[in-house]
């Protein structure tokens, strides 16, 4: 399977913003989110932000063999405690799953945006928090650390890109 990465121009967003309702669709199962009357879930905050907002956003589709797979929405932290980058959103679709595309496009994105990280799930969600353990496990040998938000006791993993000695695959 050939794997892509590309950044998302701005003629090409309702791509994302399609494919944020197959996302939220997956977060019934964790969230209370409800369609509205035309079987559509609410917009996704901010996300125009991402092609308005200068060089701190960056929306990426993933895809394997031309086909689309998924995307990613990268943050760049400024003056942040929690780090440089932060993994906002990370999707993949299902037929996908479990083939590899996720960890490739994850351990992309961390080479890409060399620094300080912090990803997120929510609590309920057991198989992105299993997910991550691996994919960030792998990525740093293990070197990373989790905390629990205070309120909401949703799980974020911290670690750092510029410590990591990895062979490029």
């Amino acid at each position: 399977m050939e794997l892509g990465l590309e950044l998302v121009p701005k003629e090409r967003k309702e791509t994302i913003s399609r494919l944020m309702q197959l996302y939220l669709y997956d977060f019934t199962r964790y969230l209370e989110l409800e369609v509205d009357q035309n079987g559509e879930f609410p917009a996704y905050p901010g996300l125009d932000a991402y092609w308005n907002s200068g060089n701190n956003k960056f929306p990426y589709l993933f895809t394997a063999d031309g086909r689309i797979a998924g995307f990613a929405l990268v943050d760049r932290l400024l003056r942040s405690s929690e780090g440089q980058f932060y993994m906002t959103e990370f999707f993949v679709m299902q037929k996908y799953r479990r083939s590899g595309l996720g960890t490739w496009a994850a351990h992309r994105l961390f080479d890409m945006f060399p620094g300080d990280w912090k990803v997120s799930q929510v609590r309920a969600n057991a198989p992105a928090r299993s997910f991550w353990h691996k994919v960030i496990g792998e990525y740093t040998g293990g070197e990373f650390k989790e905390r629990f938000n205070p309120r909401q006791g949703n799980p974020s993993q911290y670690f750092s890109t510029l410590s990591i000695n990895r062979v490029k695959k």
